[in-house]
């Protein structure tokens, strides 16, 4: 574990992959350091973000280096169920990668719970992981210069849902009408880190 300044009101912390990433958040999540008021995990980093008015960074620092990481486990913050249209341009590509009928890719990937790791790419864009693996499907040879939002996606272990209209390279599986983005909501991502996600056919 490196952890660095980031700014005067953030300590960056890396770590050596993903599992490790999920194991410190949900540690983190369980016992916040006093005067951290933000977590941000990404794919080998956790930001903490800090309130420079209630602690400092050493002493972030030193209540970080105390905190015990649960390997395996995942901070829980709730259960969001999306319907799917399993009718993406990718699905029969994601199948003939994966070995399978279309018709399995879509039991596979309805019958898994995703969990959001981190956010990125987009605002409202969730990297979700599968509880078990097994779906490192390769990005598109080709990005796409638009991709609907709504458009749910496979690609290099993740799923996804595209929040806006954008360029993307993830295989398309399917599309929902659920605003996984809105910024009249509160908060206005839907798949935040920690969030449990059901993708229900429809």
């Amino acid at each position: 574990m490196r952890v660095l300044p980031s700014g005067s009101a953030a300590l960056l912390v890396e770590v050596a992959d993903l599992d490790a990433v999920l194991a410190l958040h949900a540690a983190l999540e369980a016992d916040r350091p006093p005067g951290v008021v933000d977590l941000v995990p990404a794919a080998r980093t956790v930001l903490l973000v800090v309130d420079p008015e209630v602690t400092s960074l050493d002493a972030v620092e030193a209540a970080l280096r105390r905190v015990t990481p649960r390997p395996g486990g995942r901070a829980d913050a709730g259960l969001v169920e999306l319907p799917v249209v399993y009718d993406g341009a990718d699905l029969a590509d994601v199948a003939a990668h994966l070995g399978v009928a279309p018709e399995e890719v879509v039991a596979r990937h309805a019958d898994t719970e995703w969990t959001v790791a981190f956010s990125g790419f987009a605002p409202g864009f969730g990297y979700l992981t599968p509880a078990g693996g097994g779906w490192d499907v390769p990005r598109r040879p080709s990005p796409r210069t638009r991709v609907p939002a709504g458009a749910v996606a496979v690609a290099g272990g993740f799923t996804g849902v595209y929040p806006r209209e954008s360029p993307g390279g993830w295989q398309l599986v399917g599309r929902t009408d659920v605003a996984v983005f809105d910024l009249a909501r509160d908060p206005a991502a839907l798949l935040r880190p920690g969030v449990r996600v059901r993708f229900v056919p429809c």
